[in-house]
């Protein structure tokens, strides 16, 4: 291990040690009652101090929608593209990243309370994050990221928990309807002077909007806090997932639009997980700012029947550091981050979802090393400016001990800078511009293809940015216009049936677009909430496609909802519109139809504590393709086993379904 490692691995450990300076400095003891409206605002405070697009998802923006999946916590995101495939499976992309990934997820850094949820290798499952237990999301797109380490084109999208003293007393919630849904969930929070703890336990089961679609769950959070000092505070948090989901698969274009109720059934296609994840987190008040030092341990076991049954057990464990320090004029934002992970890799041949011979073992190993620096200085009252930069240090090993006897590595050596500049015009209304580049490592998926270790290049790019955010007057607005030039984009493509993705570094590629969310308050019991996405993502004199645009993520993205009614009383009808659909291919030869959907949602507060809510989708039962699988050349409705060319590679938009529950709190 190099002299550079060890000093990062050590980083979390000297940052430990400053308790003892930190009882040193004066500061006034904290509030004992920390609301979740608190803790809200200041999430919207590091916004704030953002020089580029980022935003904050309160939990009471989506507490009346059947919230399985992140798609529906995020809706009204501005750059945020998350349309459903099945169950809690999302195509979640910013910007265009991992816009060639079928399934999972790369390109984004996806957190929980502050830590990781990726892999070590940074390829990413988002099943196991249920928005029913946060309390708020916070999203920094693009390099707005680098106060989570995050390098990536994507950004970093971290989900907040809530803890005993923001979630006070006893919350229930049961939901249902369409397709045999039912959830519930029941949460508990405690805290007195000296501590507190938060505990919640959700199951949820639905036959699915399609065939071969059924799943359930059951997930249990919770945290506990003790404050050892005024200024320091020790929080350990768990949580726990059993998840079992049937796996319906793409289909062709007409069987979208004809029958899109129908699924596969061939090989009783899954993806079944259990996982555990365990951290404790120290926060240390420091004069005008504070660390955290933390540790963690994620544990996961995979069952995935699909061309062949997939048996993987992980473990990444590691450790961070995060200092933020304001003295007015100056401030600054630093932190490590160091994951290791191994990964116990098997696979079968699928009899029918279970276990027939073996076709490959190995031993999987990664290790990702993530350090970061932000300084902010504010030569006016109105004006800041940022410079920092985030360091990665990769490392992926193979050891494959079945067909063959073989080990490959790779290694990564990754710096990115960031230049940006924060102007507040007037007051609530802020200006901003950045410079910055991005990095992304391939993980084990990219890098172990079809039994080989296969040589890649990280993704590299450089971003520029310009936008606002604020309020003026009735009228509340989030706006950035990027442009992305990437060199070595990892695209991913079918190549026919029973042969795994190829991946592969693009030569230049280019992401541009505007990512806009208007919200008006047109009086007090009349609110319209509005995003917009321009996506303009293509090839740049590419020798086989020229400027051909990118497939999967449609040129212009619209959503919109309409509240009549306030707090206690309201309907709002929504719609999401697709004016014109994806490019299904890099060859651009075929491109499918836009679409319209409307749905609405209300809720009533009954009595105190009480609230009845519904949520509707889908009312003209549309039928349309709302998510593809990028292939090189589209072939129509033939289910060829040619190199680079299939046709079943559409997931039709939701269904029509009604939903409805109840919430109550003591």
């Amino acid at each position: 291990m190099s002299k550079s490692v060890r000093a990062l691995l050590g980083a979390p450990m000297l940052f430990a040690a400053l308790p003892a300076f930190a009882q040193q400095a004066p500061a006034a003891r904290d509030e004992i009652v920390v609301t979740a409206e608190k803790l809200v605002g200041e999430a919207i405070q590091r916004v704030n101090e953002t020089p580029g697009g980022a935003n904050v998802v309160s939990a009471d923006t989506f507490d009346e929608k059947l919230a399985v999946s992140l798609r529906d916590a995020l809706a009204f995101s501005p750059g945020v593209y998350a349309q459903p495939r099945f169950g809690q499976e999302v195509r979640l992309s910013i910007r265009g990243s991992g816009i060639s990934r079928g399934y999972h997820m790369r390109g984004l850094t996806l957190l929980q309370d502050g830590v990781p949820i990726n892999l070590a290798d940074d390829n990413g499952d988002f099943q196991e994050l249920d928005p029913a237990f946060l309390q708020h999301i916070e999203v920094f797109r693009g390099a707005n990221a680098l106060r989570f380490g995050a390098s990536t084109l994507g950004g970093a999208i971290n989900g907040v928990t809530p803890t005993g003293r923001s979630s006070n007393g006893v919350h229930l919630r049961l939901d249902g309807g369409s397709f045999g849904t039912v959830r519930g969930l029941a949460s508990a929070g405690f805290a007195d002077e000296r501590g507190d703890a938060w505990l919640a336990i959700a199951g949820d089961r639905s036959d699915g909007d399609r065939d071969h679609a059924h799943r359930k769950a059951l997930r249990v959070n919770g945290n506990a806090g003790l404050r050892l000092s005024d200024r320091v505070e020790t929080r350990f948090y768990a949580s726990a997932q059993a998840i079992r989901q049937e796996l319906p698969g793409s289909l062709t274009y007409a069987a979208t639009l004809a029958t899109p109720q129908s699924g596969n059934f061939l090989n009783d296609q899954a993806r079944d997980i259990d996982s555990l994840r365990l951290q404790n987190r120290t926060s240390i008040t420091l004069g005008a700012g504070k660390l955290d030092v933390g540790l963690f341990l994620n544990a996961k076991q995979l069952h995935h029947p699909i061309y062949q049954l997939i048996d993987q057990k992980s473990l990444d464990w590691g450790s961070y550091a995060r200092l933020d320090q304001d003295f007015g004029m100056f401030g600054f934002t630093a932190g490590v981050t160091a994951r290791f992970g191994s990964v116990a890799s098997r696979r079968f041949f699928n009899l029918d979802g279970e276990q027939g011979a073996k076709t490959f073992e190995a031993d999987q190993r990664a290790r990702t090393i993530d350090a970061y620096a932000e300084a902010r200085l504010r030569p006016t009252e109105r004006l800041t400016l940022i410079a920092g930069a985030v360091y990665t240090s990769g490392l992926r090993r193979q050891d494959q001990v079945f067909p063959a006897t073989t080990s490959n590595r790779a290694t990564f050596d990754q710096l990115s800078p960031k230049l940006g500049l924060l102007f507040e015009p007037a007051d609530a209304v802020q200006l901003y511009a950045n410079l910055s580049r991005s990095h992304e490592l391939p993980g084990f998926i990219e890098l172990a293809q079809l039994s080989q270790f296969v040589p890649l290049d990280a993704q590299r790019g450089w971003t520029v940015e310009i936008g606002g955010r604020g309020r003026i007057g009735p009228l509340r607005f989030d706006l950035s216009i990027y442009r992305a030039d990437l060199d070595g984009e990892l695209l991913q493509y079918d190549v026919g049936f029973g042969i795994p993705a190829s991946t592969f570094n693009a030569g230049r590629t280019r992401h541009q677009g505007v990512e806009l969310g208007l919200d008006l308050d047109l009086t007090a019991w009349l609110r319209l909430r509005q995003v917009w996405q321009v996506n303009d993502f293509r090839f740049r004199d590419d020798a086989q496609f020229g400027d051909n645009r990118l497939p999967v993520i449609p040129e212009q993205f619209y959503r919109a909802e309409l509240r009549l009614g306030d707090d206690g009383l309201h309907v709002a009808p929504n719609m999401e519109w697709v004016p014109r659909g994806a490019w299904v291919d890099y060859a651009n030869s075929m491109r499918i139809g836009g679409y319209v959907l409307f749905g609405a949602s209300a809720e009533a507060a009954v009595m105190p504590g009480v609230t009845l809510f519904a949520d509707a989708r889908n009312l003209a039962g549309r039928k349309a393709a709302g998510d593809i699988s990028a292939i090189v050349r589209y072939v129509p409705d033939n289910p060829s086993t040619l190199r680079d060319e299939s046709s079943q590679i559409f997931t039709p938009v939701e269904r029509r379904s009604v939903f409805a529950g109840v919430r109550a709190a003591f």
